[in-house]
C-alpha cells in the first residue's frame, strides 16, 4: 500500500480478523483498498464501497500486476468527509498503466466508506 509495514502490521488488520472493516483514516482505508485490489479481495473493496455508488460485482483484468501507489494529498472535509488523491501504478498485457484518481470518503456510523473518485 505504500507504507514501509508489513502487510500485517499496516492493512492487513482492516482486511480480517477483529478491526476488519475499521481503517481509522480515509487514507487508510484507501491504501487497505489499493492492498484489496493487489490481494483480488472482492469482498473488502464492495463492503468498504459505500451504498449509493457501490456495483454489484466486481472483475478484475487477471493479467495485472499492480507495481505500487503513491498518496499525493489526503484532505478531511469536515469531521465526516475526505477527499484523498492517488496514483497507482500498474501493468497490463506489458503496459504501463496509470491510475491517477481524487477520490471521496464518507465517514458514517464510525467506519470509512469509499464513495466515488474523479480520474485526473
Amino acid at each position: 500500500c505504500g507504507q514501509p509495514l508489513p502487510y500485517a502490521a499496516c492493512c492487513g488488520p482492516w482486511h480480517e480478523g477483529p478491526q476488519y472493516l475499521q481503517a481509522p483514516t480515509a487514507e487508510a482505508l484507501m491504501r487497505s483498498r489499493y492492498s484489496a485490489f493487489v490481494l483480488g479481495r472482492h469482498d473488502y473493496l464492495l463492503a468498504t464501497w459505500h451504498g449509493s455508488t457501490r456495483p454489484t460485482s466486481l472483475d478484475f483484468d487477471p493479467c495485472a500486476r499492480w507495481l505500487g501507489v503513491e498518496v499525493r494529498a489526503h484532505i478531511n472535509i469536515g469531521s465526516a468527509a475526505a477527499e484523498v488523491e492517488f496514483v497507482a501504478r500498474m501493468r497490463v498485457a506489458g503496459k504501463a498503466v496509470r491510475l491517477h484518481e481524487r477520490s471521496r470518503f464518507v465517514l458514517e456510523a464510525g467506519r470509512w466508506f469509499y464513495v466515488d473518485g474523479d480520474q485526473l
